[in-house]
């Protein structure tokens, strides 16, 4: 797929210059684009591959910048890799092409190893050290000038977070160099690297960089240099073919292995060691916080913290105000009483039901039970909207203090059960925000049989924000055993399918290798922008789902068949899960999304739940309800997304099994529990 894409790609055509943002992954490059380009941005796939590039318009002047996906190498080891190298041998020979590269300060041989690749590729380039507080609170210093003066590019230190010294990068005038350091690697590389450049174009920029490239034996180069250089790459290889059988050594490693050598040198004459600064209260939670044994404590902790702060605050009080205090006492019965007004007496029943009827109560579409405005909005800002927007800047918070690799570094052990390793918390728990986004993240996984199982797991048991927001609002009112069910169920289901699906799904599970990033005290700003543009994102796409589902209801109740399929249902919901008929109204919508399933049920048990001291049967009920509710799959975009990702077959297969399997479940734990506690 990245092959056809360095000869079809729309980024190379763009008029105007570019800037392309380079780096290792979690060096700032997101924060970086975000100072370069204002708010905004255009996310696309690159061509050919599921990897996406984000583009803006430069703020400094015309022209785009670029965020190219993070690597450590262009040498490519992985499709991201491969899109970065492809986009820079694209603008090789294009006017007005720089890169903007970004490293991290307390890691700089990593930043450095890239640099020294950029500069055979003599593209005009700026260094970016980022994170220099970061270096500075593990005892060390970067000697700014000494750096240029070993890459020959100008340097710039900044704490992109915090705005420290981006200042210059705002600057049209800032100079952009090709750097000037020269890697020398063995002998035999180097006589074949003058060999390929004489079989390159004489004006192609960069022939020294495309050599070794061409020398490494980079496989997915091969249609590009081709096309470039016709009958000439066949010489090309019969040099990298006479090499290899010269050096000792594969020729791949004896690159890299020259290039990490030459790294370390460059760091070792421009980072200055200065007196360790102890270690502060943040260095010391972290290391806490994926500690073997500390580690599951700490977990428990801040997930109890969530759970004050999302079930407590945000779906009691919040929740109680807004549904309560705004909409039912001013919101609902101004609608009723604005359109009985305007509206022709034969409307007027349409819309909010014949004159005497309660409000909210009849058949009307705007007002009534199965009303726009006092189901549809009512569900949707009322209820889940608060209970989002606190789990938003929960999420947002542990996202940016870097408690999230932590998590999953405790968490490997036991996803080794299922056939997976800690890298496939990242997108269980960005699953807590949203499914559909999580999926797409499963690609940071290196296998298809751990991004298949890990999408199955996803839309098996692990509720979006919506939903989470809307149970631990139910939970917070169920006594301690009712907790402890619910959440023994969904993660007994998801490590009892994963253990089997591990050992029916053909494929090998990969090693754990993830970045420990250090912990951080949470940016105010980040925080406050991530959770709007996660709202915002609520606002545009679930909202509208809320709507539909409602006029769904709404339709199916004013053609009589709601009744007929809460008949043929009741065997089901009445007989086998033990709940209320008015339950189907609940589970018929969770087909369309299960979050305002969830939030159906919520308004079920409502007075129930207010009330607290729930009957043992009550409690019974809530907890079936809001397990089967939470094994649905998550939403229709979530199933268009499994479609996009692993195909059609997989994504019937996984709906095909989920639906009927969360009834089972949930129609065995009524049956258990009320043998059991009535």
């Amino acid at each position: 797929m990245a092959e056809a894409s360095l000869q079809n790609d729309d980024i190379s055509a763009e008029d105007g210059p570019q800037t392309l943002l380079v780096g290792n992954p979690n060096v700032g490059k997101s924060v970086l684009f975000g100072l370069l380009t204002g708010s905004y941005a255009n996310v696309s796939n690159y061509p050919g591959t599921t990897v996406e590039i984000t583009r803006g318009k430069d703020r400094r002047g015309p022209g785009l910048v670029v965020d190219t996906p993070g690597t450590n190498s262009l040498l490519p080891a992985s499709e991201d890799e491969r899109v970065t190298r492809d986009i820079l041998l694209q603008r090789l020979q294009v006017p007005g092409t720089r890169v903007v590269q970004v490293g991290d300060t307390k890691n700089l041989r990593r930043g450095v190893m890239i640099a020294l690749q950029l500069s055979e590729l003599e593209l005009p380039t700026l260094f970016v050290a980022n994170m220099m507080d970061e270096a500075r609170s593990r005892g060390f210093s970067l000697d700014v000038e000494s750096l240029e003066s070993e890459l020959g590019t100008r340097v710039v230190g900044t704490v992109a977070t915090r705005r420290e010294g981006v200042g210059p990068l705002l600057s049209e005038s800032l100079e952009y160099r090709s750097g000037k350091s020269k890697v020398l690697y063995d002998p035999l590389i180097e006589e074949a690297i003058q060999s390929v450049r004489r079989e390159l174009p004489e004006g192609l920029r960069g022939r020294r960089g495309v050599a070794v490239m061409l020398l490494a034996g980079d496989r997915t180069l091969l249609p590009w240099a081709r096309e470039l250089l016709g009958e000439r790459l066949e010489t090309i290889q019969s040099i990298q073919d006479r090499l290899s059988r010269r050096l000792a050594e594969p020729i791949r490693f004896s690159i890299n292995r020259t290039r990490l050598a030459a790294a370390d040198r460059i760091v070792a004459r421009c980072m200055v060691r200065e007196k360790q600064a102890k270690p502060g209260f943040l260095s010391t939670f972290g290391d806490l916080a994926f500690h073997p044994l500390w580690g599951i404590p700490v977990a428990a902790a801040i997930l109890y913290v969530l759970y004050l702060f999302v079930g407590v605050l945000g779906a009691g009080t919040a929740v109680d105000f807004l549904e309560n205090t705004l909409f039912a006492g001013y919101i609902t019965p101004w609608a009723d009483t604005l359109l009985r007004m305007l509206l022709p007496a034969g409307i007027e029943e349409f819309m909010v039901g014949a004159p005497g009827i309660e409000t909210g109560t009849g058949p009307g579409l705007m007002v009534g039970e199965y009303g726009m405005v006092s189901m549809a909005l009512s569900y949707s800002v009322a209820i889940v909207l608060p209970i989002v927007g606190f789990f938003f800047i929960a999420f947002s918070v542990m996202e940016d203090s870097g408690y999230l690799p932590r998590l999953a570094v405790v968490l490997n052990r036991a996803f080794k059960l299922i056939g997976l390793n800690g890298k496939a918390v990242l997108p269980m728990v960005l699953g807590l925000g949203c499914d559909t986004m999580a999926t797409m993240t499963t690609r940071i996984l290196a296998t298809r049989k751990e991004r298949v199982l890990t999408t199955l797991l996803l839309a098996l048991g692990v509720p979006c924000s919506a939903q989470l927001g809307v149970i631990l609002g139910m939970l917070a009112a169920l006594s301690t055993w009712g907790t402890l069910v619910w959440l023994g169920a969904v993660i007994g289901v998801l490590f009892a399918v994963g253990f089997i699906a591990d050992k029916v799904m053909p494929g090998q599970s990969s090693d754990f290798v993830l970045e420990i990033p250090p912990m951080r005290r949470p940016s105010l700003l980040n925080i406050t922008v991530k959770t709007v543009a996660r709202v915002e994102w609520y606002l545009k796409e679930a909202v509208p789902l809320f709507i539909l589902g409602t006029f769904v209801l709404w339709l199916l109740d004013r053609l009589k068949i709601l009744g007929t399929l809460q008949e043929l249902a009741e065997p089901i919901v009445v007989t086998f899960l033990g709940l209320p008929s008015k339950a189907t109204d609940a589970f018929l919508i969770g087909f369309l999304r299960r979050d305002y399933g969830a939030a159906g049920l919520y308004s079920m048990f409502q007075d129930q739940l207010a009330a607290g001291n729930l009957a043992v049967e009550t409690e019974i009920q809530v907890v079936v309800a809001m397990v089967t509710i939470t094994l649905f799959v998550p939403c229709i975009a979530n199933v268009f997304m499994i479609v996009k990702e692993h195909g059609v077959k997989t994504a019937v297969w996984m709906t095909a099994f989920i639906f009927p399997f969360a009834v089972v479940v949930g129609g065995i734990l009524n049956h258990a529990l009320r043998a059991v506690m009535l």
